[in-house]
Parts: C-alpha cells; sequence; structure tokens
C-alpha cells in the first residue's frame, strides 16, 4: 500500500524477542480437574447450603435484547421489602442483594417477588449454634429456580389483500404535504409583490408574515434598518 502525505517512512520493530514472551497451556486438563476438585472441597465445607446465590429475573439492556430474561446481580431492595425481609437478613440466607438497582417494570417487580416467596417456601434454616439435621444439600439455587423465558402466543389468520399499498399511501401523502408547502410559498410571493407595487414599498422596508391556523394574514410592517 502506497504511503501518501509527507509523511516519515514506518519503521518496523520486529526484534523484540517473542520467543522468551510466548504463553502455553499446557496443564489445561490439569486445570479443569483442580477446578472440580475445589468445587467439591468447597460444596463439603458448606453443606448444605448451596455453592450459589438466588438471582433475580432482569431484561436484557438495549433493544436488540430486551425481549430476553436473564439471571441478574441481585434483587433491589424494594423487591426483598416486598417479600417479608430486609437486606441484611437475606444476604444471609443466600439471597444476593444490589442496592443500586432500580425497578421499572411492574411485571418484572411482581415476578421476583414472587420468586423470593418461593424460595422462603422451600429454605431450610437450621441454627448455628445447634445440631443440624440431616438434609438433602442442594449444589446449586440456578438449577433449582431456573429462569424460563416468556413465551407468546401468536395467533395465525388468512392473509387478506386488500389492494392498498402501504408505501403508495406514504409516497401521496409526503407529495401532498410538498404541494401545500409550495402553493403557501406561491401565495406569500405573490402577494409581498401585490403590496409592493400597491404602496411602492423601498428597499429598507420589510415584511412580517403571521400566520394561523385557518387561513394567512398579512400584515405590512414598516420597518427603517
Amino acid at each position: 500500500m502506497a504511503i501518501s502525505k509527507n509523511l516519515p517512512i514506518l519503521k518496523n520493530h520486529f526484534r523484540k524477542h517473542w520467543q522468551e514472551r510466548v504463553k502455553v497451556h499446557f496443564d489445561q486438563a490439569g486445570k479443569k480437574v483442580s477446578r472440580r476438585n475445589a468445587r467439591a472441597a468447597k460444596a463439603a465445607k458448606i453443606a448444605p447450603r448451596p455453592l450459589d446465590l438466588l438471582r433475580p429475573v432482569v431484561r436484557a439492556p438495549t433493544v436488540r435484547y430486551n425481549r430476553k430474561v436473564r439471571a441478574g446481580r441481585g434483587f433491589s431492595l424494594a423487591e426483598v421489602k416486598a417479600a417479608g425481609l430486609t437486606a441484611a437478613y437475606a444476604r444471609t440466607i443466600g439471597i444476593a442483594v444490589d442496592h443500586r438497582r432500580q425497578n421499572t417494570n411492574q411485571e418484572i417487580f411482581e415476578l421476583n417477588v414472587q420468586r423470593l416467596k418461593e424460595y422462603q417456601s422451600k429454605i431450610i434454616v437450621f441454627p448455628r449454634n445447634g445440631k443440624a439435621p440431616e438434609a438433602e444439600q442442594v449444589l446449586s439455587a440456578a438449577a433449582t429456580f431456573p429462569i424460563a423465558q416468556p413465551t407468546t402466543d401468536v395467533e395465525t389468520r388468512a392473509v387478506e389483500d386488500n389492494g392498498e399499498s402501504a408505501f403508495r399511501t406514504l409516497r401521496l401523502a409526503r407529495s401532498e404535504r410538498n404541494t401545500e408547502v409550495l402553493e403557501k410559498r406561491e401565495l406569500r410571493i405573490r402577494l409581498k409583490l401585490k403590496l409592493k407595487r400597491r404602496n411602492r414599498v423601498s428597499p429598507n422596508q420589510k415584511f412580517i408574515f403571521i400566520s394561523t391556523n385557518t387561513h394567512f394574514r398579512y400584515f405590512f410592517v414598516h420597518c427603517i434598518i
């Protein structure tokens, strides 16, 4: 590629000892086993608590993806309060709370409140100092309370061709608007010329046109510049 303009010639620097900066991942299989063992050790340590926290249902951002729902960072303070909990207590029983989140959707708000109430109905809280009874451990709260995508029933009907074209309707409306603008412009020009001939207006005078909703009324004003 040719270089344009009066610029200095580029100097390529390829002698950077790249062999010393190569990073390989020969331990990928071993890391996989290590992560699995770490998850098992954590599950045994915090048993019978689940490994993750309960997350709210939120809409994905931007117009392109807001038709989908996904797991959010944490429940809002209003949702926690509506479920009959406090933020401090909710964090102790495995509920994620995000104090920054604001509710802008009543449907999602009610869905998350119902999600919290369902979680409370199924959770078993053990005393800290007493002997915990035997209970089956749930490894994942997300798997126990999954987030399902909402489905909408679309009604089908036969295709009806009424002979009307939306494109032609828009073009006709635009044409009528442009024609009306041109007619008003010509009317202003004709009235201005007529007033000039009648009153012999000097070049130092100008016109002010005041329009109403029904028709145009023109007022001749003497303004000495």
